[in-house]
């Protein structure tokens, strides 16, 4: 008999000839499988550089893991991805600037100069946007949690999304503080798609493809997304504890600490090479003193502070809710948000701009400053208040200029920017534009925290207090507590308290940072209100149970709703599933295999007791099937497949919530309901979806 080379050697049945061809395929195959295939040019580089990469791999895989591999590119392609934006923006933004300046003297073509830039950038992403893939608008990271949670949504995670994000937040990052939106959710997003596909490639690398849970390079990514966009890796790992995760698994602290140090390292370093900085230090370098950063009596202030910005946190969060179901409901806003996204966005583009224009409204609110100029200004330690009503001053210093351009107080300024920007922060968040809401609320709690800070400082400068012990009060450090409590409250997280100190370097403040932050997040929890992404979730129906569940102390919901969280499984099981007894034969499993689509059969002891016994890989009985026909003894099922073992089993009375929470924790497929040992459902992914879905749906 002829071996496999022999017969795909030979092609006729001369005896010499034969032999040579079967030579010659042997000589080829022994020196590489490429070679063997006369249709593929250049036969010989590629065996090399195939057989090179098979080294590669395997002295790669000998250090470590390929996963590790795959973390770290991650977070070195995320802070290229982020600097790359960074370089883009501040080019779009320096060149709107150098035209406004060429266009001084002529305030009408400033005018048109100053809002039409803003709005055609706004109406060309977002025209783009919707054209090109509709799901690359809003922050993302309200769909991240829900496909952390279990939920797939393969369109958030396309290449076609990652490049129309990408190109849009540039546009929308150009529009500057007029607009007045970050870039921290979008990021999130973008490492998300990039961790997607470097799971799939590390998948098709590693020779053992189920070692690793699916959904554990997004983990990953939401860590890496905060730390590429600040070079902040401690707050960013927080961030995904808090944000991301419903259930954060220990096994994933090491990996989102290394991929997030790599990216901030990476983003770091793009700086100094670059030019914009000399070494390795913090985004927003402070020079606060560390002799007496605070005095102690300093203390009570930071815990007005927090109990401040909550209050102005609830106020904001009811506003944005209020806007978000205003336009699900009015005519012209479901209209304009469906069929005409580009208008609409180059409108409210153009009556910000219109109400920032230097020459308006915007001198009273350091309108010409960009979101970063705008931090490292309210991040000052020196005393405004005091220098701008010192006569002996005759140069103020740059951060206070834009500040009082008008003439007015500074503390006034401030007050008229917060005024302001509640109202527009609110209308802002309403354009279908990829865009983060973030950063905006960490500025407007900079400048919160600031104003107190100044009005503080003008008390002691008018004389009110007796003694000169208290003169050194800094007010950059209110702004630093106020950006991370305001920001903590609005997301109800902790993280930015750990961010606002890495962003800064400045760890003298911790304390007061973290108790305003800790305050503020208090009274903003209170009353079960939804966060600031929860109530995204809540808008767009997103199949969600953490953000579902805080609907309804704000909605009018059904009754069954709002309890369906706690609803036993029981009620809302489906048809009795497919099943096997022991004993199966072959027709009755061909019949199990040709009516049921699981992947997971049940497996019980007989069909009169039900008793579940284990399940079964459809896999395993469809070669349980070719088996059978094969051999002409008949054998039963149990004799020929292995029944597995059901490591968890629900009962009828647990809840839909701790259905849920197994299923993510365990990473089950399908979890099977039993009372007293009787099979009576299951539970998959599937039905767990249109569960949350029908919640969803009813909102």
């Amino acid at each position: 008999m002829k071996n496999l080379h022999e017969v795909s050697g030979s092609e006729t049945d001369g005896g010499s000839n034969n032999q040579e061809r079967e030579n010659q395929s042997e000589a080829s195959h022994n020196k590489s499988p490429l070679l063997s295939d006369p249709w593929k040019p250049c036969r010989q580089p590629r065996a090399i550089v195939k057989e090179c990469l098979l080294q590669l791999r395997c002295c790669l895989g000998a250090v470590c893991g390929m996963e590790w591999y795959g973390y770290a590119a991650l977070g070195i392609l995320m802070a290229f991805l982020s600097f790359l934006m960074d370089l883009g923006v501040t080019k779009l933004l320096t060149a709107h600037q150098w035209l406004y300046t060429k266009l001084e003297g002529n305030s009408l073509l400033q005018f048109f100069c100053w809002t039409l830039y803003p709005s055609c950038l706004c109406a060309v992403t977002s025209s783009f946007s919707h054209n090109i893939c509709p799901f690359s608008t809003g922050s993302g990271i309200p769909e991240v949690r829900t496909m952390l949670a279990g939920i797939e949504m393969p369109h958030y995670l396309s290449l076609t999304n990652l490049f129309t994000k990408f190109l849009g937040l540039i546009c929308t990052l150009a529009a500057g503080s007029t607009v007045f939106l970050g870039k921290v959710g979008p990021l999130v997003h973008l490492s998300s798609m990039v961790g997607d596909y470097l799971s799939k490639l590390c998948s098709l690398i590693r020779d053992n493809k189920k070692d690793k849970a699916a959904g554990e390079m997004l983990v990953v990514a939401a860590a890496v997304g905060v730390a590429s966009c600040f070079g902040a890796p401690v707050s960013g790992v927080l961030f995904s504890v808090e944000v991301m995760s419903s259930h954060f698994a220990r096994r994933h602290y090491l990996p989102c600490f290394f991929s997030a140090t790599c990216g901030a390292l990476t983003f770091r370093l793009f700086s100094v090479w670059s030019g914009d900085a000399e070494t390795l230090q913090a985004l927003f370098k402070t020079d606060f003193p560390t002799s007496l950063p605070f005095y102690p009596l300093e203390i009570l202030l930071f815990a007005f502070l927090g109990l401040l910005c909550g209050a102005v946190s609830c106020c904001y969060l009811a506003c944005h809710r209020w806007i978000l179901q205003f336009t699900k409901t009015n005519p012209v806003f479901i209209k304009l948000l469906t069929s005409e996204k580009g208008l609409y966005s180059g409108m409210v583009a153009f009556l910000l701009a219109s109400v920032t224009f230097p020459h308006f409204a915007g001198q009273y609110m350091a309108s010409k400053y960009t979101t970063k100029q705008l931090l490292t200004s309210l991040l000052d330690s020196r005393q405004w208040s005091c220098q701008s009503h010192n006569a002996s001053v005759h140069s103020e210093p740059e951060p206070l200029l834009e500040w009082t351009s008008s003439g007015i107080p500074v503390h006034l300024s401030l007050a008229f920017f917060l005024l302001m920007k509640m109202w527009m922060l609110v209308l802002a968040c309403t354009l279908p534009v990829p865009a983060g809401y973030f950063m905006p609320v960490f500025v407007y709690g900079a400048a919160l925290g600031r104003l107190l800070g100044e009005v503080v400082v003008r008390v002691l400068c008018s004389g009110m207090t007796s003694g000169q012990q208290w003169v050194s009060i800094n007010p950059g450090g209110y702004a630093l507590a106020g950006a991370a409590a305001l920001s903590g409250a609005v997301t109800h997280t902790l993280s930015p308290a750990l961010l606002a100190i890495e962003l800064t370097g400045q760890f003298s403040h911790a304390v007061p940072v973290l108790l305003a932050t800790l305050l503020a997040n208090a009274l903003a929890r209170s009353g079960h209100r939804p966060s600031f992404y929860d109530a995204l979730s809540i808008s767009k129906r997103l199949p969600h149970l953490p953000s579902l569940k805080k609907a309804c102390p704000w909605r009018d919901m059904s009754p069954f709703f709002c309890r369906l969280p706690s609803t036993p499984v029981g009620q809302v099981l489906g048809a009795k599933p497919e099943q096997l007894q022991k004993a199966a034969g072959p027709e009755e499993v061909q019949h199990v295999v040709n009516t049921s689509s699981e992947t997971q059969i049940p497996v019980v002891d007989s069909h009169e007791t039900q008793i579940l016994l284990g399940f079964v890989r459809r896999s395993e009985l469809l070669m349980f099937l070719r088996h059978s026909q094969t051999e002409t003894l008949e054998k039963h099922l149990d004799e020929v497949c292995c029944i597995h073992p059901t490591s968890v089993l629900l009962s009828p009375h647990n809840t839909v919530q701790e259905a849920l929470n197994i299923l993510i924790v365990v990473g089950a497929q399908t979890l099977f309901v039993t009372e007293r040992g009787r099979l009576v459902g299951l539970i998959t992914w599937p039905e767990m979806k249109n569960i949350l879905e029908d919640l969803a749906a009813e909102i």
